[in-house]
């Protein structure tokens, strides 16, 4: 496993939070109006399997801002799949 350099880490930090917070008016919106109706589950079932491999991939090269960043996200896209079917 590769030392990943501080200045490329910090890189992934930045992105991590940019993308993982993406996520947080969805969830957000959902909680507040009860509804899912226009999420689509198929796709985050498929993004979360992604989100997952994502985890994987930084856990194999050590990458502390992937493996943070994908769990956040995972749990996110959870959370959406769950009100997906809790608001049906």
């Amino acid at each position: 496993m590769a030392k990943i350099p501080f200045q490329i880490e910090i890189i992934g930090f930045v992105a991590a939070i940019l993308t993982t917070a993406s996520f947080v008016p969805q969830v957000y919106k959902i909680w507040k109006t009860k509804s899912a109706q226009g999420v689509s589950l198929s796709m985050f079932l498929i993004f979360f399997t992604g989100v997952s491999l994502w985890f994987f991939y930084g856990v194999l090269l050590g990458s502390f801002a992937m493996i943070i960043a994908n769990t956040i996200t995972g749990i996110l896209a959870l959370m959406i799949v769950y009100f997906k079917f809790k608001y049906k």
